[in-house]
């Protein structure tokens, strides 16, 4: 065997383990991609889940709630906004739409318990609960959609992986981040003590 034979050898072998490495990252950024659209269509879910939910409230509230139309029409407002923005794909408007309406949320069950026939109301108890159950799902979804978001992100900007993200057009996904009032939980049932 003379040295060209090995060199050649040794040559095909290294792109052989290259482009193994290279179909690799390939994959691992494609698991990555779809882990964040996984993440995102668990909070989808959720969401549209509280989209159909809102307007029972509304209306449980509506019989009760003469003088409160203001703050009725405000939710289903900051409900249609959060629709719109999740249709859209528009993270930077859902976090503001989001807190638009946890902010009527919060004033609807405050203003509720100016109406003991309404918290009495048993369909209003279970929206309530439902309602306080789907808010707590979003918030851990919303931290685990993060936390997909931020390792695509930091693995599509790390070398070598960066080569084949470039190469391929991986693209950083958006953080779903909400105002500094949204990040506090919220905690329904403490509205109705």
């Amino acid at each position: 065997m003379d040295w060209s034979d090995v060199t050649g050898f040794v040559l095909v072998a290294a792109l052989v383990v290259l482009l193994i490495y290279g179909i690799t990252l390939y994959n691992q950024l494609v698991n990555l991609k779809h882990g964040v659209s996984r993440a995102w269509a668990n909070i989808d879910v959720l969401l549209r889940q509280r989209h159909e939910e809102l307007p029972k409230l509304v209306e449980a509230c509506r019989q009760y709630m003469q003088y409160e139309q203001a703050t009725l029409e405000r939710v289903i407002s900051a409900r249609n906004a959060v629709g719109q923005a999740r249709d859209r794909s528009d993270l930077k408007q859902l976090g503001q739409a989001e807190t638009a309406l946890r902010s009527g949320l919060g004033q609807l069950f405050a203003l509720a318990e100016n109406y003991p026939q309404l918290q009495a109301n048993s369909s209003f108890q279970h929206l309530q609960q439902r309602i306080s159950g789907l808010e707590s799902g979003i918030a851990d979804r919303r931290e685990l959609y993060n936390a997909a978001v931020n390792i695509n992100n930091v693995r599509i900007e790390q070398f070598p992986d960066v080569l084949v993200a470039r190469l391929f057009s991986f693209r950083p996904a958006e953080l779903l981040q909400f105002s500094e009032a949204e990040k506090a939980d919220v905690n329904l049932r403490q509205l109705f003590s």
